[in-house]
């Protein structure tokens, strides 16, 4: 079926629909850099309320299994590509991406270019856009997209965190709570490979149940959106700093910078991709790093608070990790879980496991 997509500046870009064919979907678009991985891009948390537009241009060739899932469900609102491949061929694989998306009720567009999408992105920044299978009056369809949620200051957490805490590892020498913002499976197979008991609670937990579980450390996990439409979050982080080790990824990243009363703004189309070179200001080395946020620590207002920065991104110099040994933390923008992407960072839950260990000491 024929379907367009249409952008918040009226721009529109006409290709023909797959999955689950509805009248209109809505969401703020974003390109991702990745070569391979669009199952783990589709069900990580952290894209929830966005479309996605792939730059490679042929997704769906090795179909999609049963393993690499970072979530219970695809989180996107929408799925942009130039080419789908209908007949996937891959030893693991259980269905065409087609297929997925149908048994997931998620609609994506394919045939448009996007490469023009994504160099209009970059030009003009993330906005809002709308699929549409139903375009007789267009003008009033650019119109509804201008009219459309905007995700920013809104909190989104709320719509993907757990309800209840619950035990992702019931074994292992470490005690790590996370506060689930979103968390990616493979975030918690990496604290669960390193001897971690690992339990998840929700992020409106309050601090008194987190004390109560006493754990050797805290993991504050990634999640979608602007970490400023989720106050509770940060209040709860401010008044655990100095207790015990803690440990930031992405929106964790920025809860803490919150937490310790810096500032957040937001990047013109964000970071997404499993190539972006991040260099670590310790050890002068430069690691090439998965990335998924559309939201930043403000850098002036970190020097302010006399906290110390350890990474930057080689693209823009924006802030990509930062350390303070008298509040117990460290944190980071970028993915070292990867998944998918690169594995140059996974020395970080070593670094935290470590830190953890001095802490014990």
């Amino acid at each position: 079926m024929k379907a367009i997509l249409i952008l918040e500046d009226g721009k529109i870009f006409e290709g023909v629909a797959f999955g689950s064919i509805k009248n209109e979907v809505y969401g703020e678009i974003v390109f991702n850099t990745s070569m391979s991985g669009y199952q783990e891009i589709l069900t990580d948390p952290s894209y929830k309320g966005q479309f996605v537009v792939m730059t490679y241009p042929l997704i769906g060739n090795y179909g999609v299994n049963d393993d690499d899932n970072e979530s219970i469900s695809s989180q996107v609102e929408g799925f942009v590509i130039k080419e789908l491949c209908c007949y996937p061929s891959n030893f693991r694989s259980k269905k065409s991406l087609n297929e997925y998306f149908k048994e997931q009720d998620k609609m994506g567009i394919m045939d448009v270019d996007t490469r023009a999408i994504t160099r209009h992105i970059r030009l003009q920044g993330a906005m809002k856009a709308g699929i549409f299978t139903n375009f007789n009056d267009v003008d009033s369809l650019v119109n509804k997209v201008k009219n459309s949620m905007d995700i920013t200051a809104k909190d989104m957490v709320k719509e993907l965190t757990c309800k209840e805490a619950f035990y992702w590892n019931q074994t292992g020498k470490i005690k790590i709570a996370v506060l689930d913002c979103g968390v990616k499976y493979s975030i918690l197979d990496n604290l669960k490979k390193r001897n971690c008991l690992v339990k998840v609670f929700p992020a409106t937990i309050d601090v008194e149940s987190i004390l109560d579980f006493n754990p050797d450390g805290i993991f504050l996990s990634n999640g979608p959106g602007d970490p400023k439409g989720a106050d509770y979050v940060y209040k709860t982080i401010s008044k655990l700093l100095g207790k015990k080790p803690i440990f930031g990824i992405c929106l964790g990243h920025q809860m803490l910078g919150l937490a310790i009363g810096a500032q957040t703004y937001k990047l013109k189309f964000g970071h997404h991709g499993g190539n972006q070179p991040v260099k670590d200001l310790n050890t002068n080395k430069v690691s090439i790093t998965a990335q998924n946020h559309n939201f930043c620590v403000d850098i002036e207002s970190l020097k302010a608070k006399d906290i110390k920065i350890t990474h930057i991104n080689l693209n823009d110099k924006t802030i990509e990790g930062m350390e303070s040994e008298e509040l117990k933390f460290f944190s980071v923008q970028f993915h070292p879980e990867a998944g998918p992407g690169p594995n140059d960072a996974t020395y970080l839950f070593d670094k935290f496991i470590d830190n953890i260990n001095k802490n014990r000491k």
